[in-house]
């Protein structure tokens, strides 16, 4: 059965090409098909495959997605670390690629974001936002990586990710008060972690 994990990546991808309604997001999702059907068809014995023969197409989908995701990305670290103060846009996106990503976000009307590590690790500190009204969407993928999230202890926490030989984690510790506050995480850990602390 170990020669079919990367079905995972395909349907990774897959998920991204469903749900997705912009052209970037679907684009990424073609590439993970991509690179899960070749990998497929290489342990397959049908081709011969590696994942580093595919690097300057590698190179040319991150370009293209920190191109058009410019306006609403708050950073990347691709190959090192990318790390910040205090970010105070109603949303956050992470790219961590074979690096290291962490940022705080204060918004005090935090309506949610994404974040994704390849190889790589995020950690994104909530601690000081808030969420204004409803609830807030945290999209995460951990592909052979992790993503740590810290959050406010007034904030209440529905996982719904999908762990592919990985894991979520809901590592918060309720106050017993009821709150209105409301951060739903959804996303895939594929051999990789995913954790929310307060």
């Amino acid at each position: 059965y170990t020669r079919f994990w990367p079905i995972l990546i395909v349907l990774y991808g897959l998920s991204k090409i469903i749900q997705r309604e912009s052209v970037p997001q679907k684009m990424w999702g073609a590439f993970w098909v991509l690179v899960g059907g070749l990998w497929l068809l290489d342990r397959l014995d049908v081709i011969y495959f590696s994942i580093w023969s595919l690097w300057p197409l590698i190179l040319v989908v991150i370009g293209a997605r920190l191109i058009w995701g410019r306006s609403g990305r708050n950073g990347a670290g691709l190959g090192g670390v990318s790390s910040g103060g205090g970010d105070t846009s109603s949303t956050i996106n992470a790219l961590a690629l074979l690096g290291g990503f962490k940022r705080s976000n204060d918004s005090q009307d935090f309506r949610g974001g994404e974040a994704t590590a390849i190889m790589g690790g995020c950690e994104i500190d909530l601690r000081k936002a808030s969420i204004k009204e409803g609830e807030a969407v945290l999209d995460l993928t951990a592909i052979m990586g992790g993503i740590e999230i810290w959050v406010p202890e007034d904030w209440k926490v529905t996982l719904m990710g999908v762990p592919l030989l990985g894991g979520f984690e809901d590592k918060t510790h309720p106050t017993g008060r009821e709150s209105n506050k409301n951060l739903i995480v959804r996303g895939y850990a594929i051999m990789g972690g995913v954790e929310i602390k307060n």
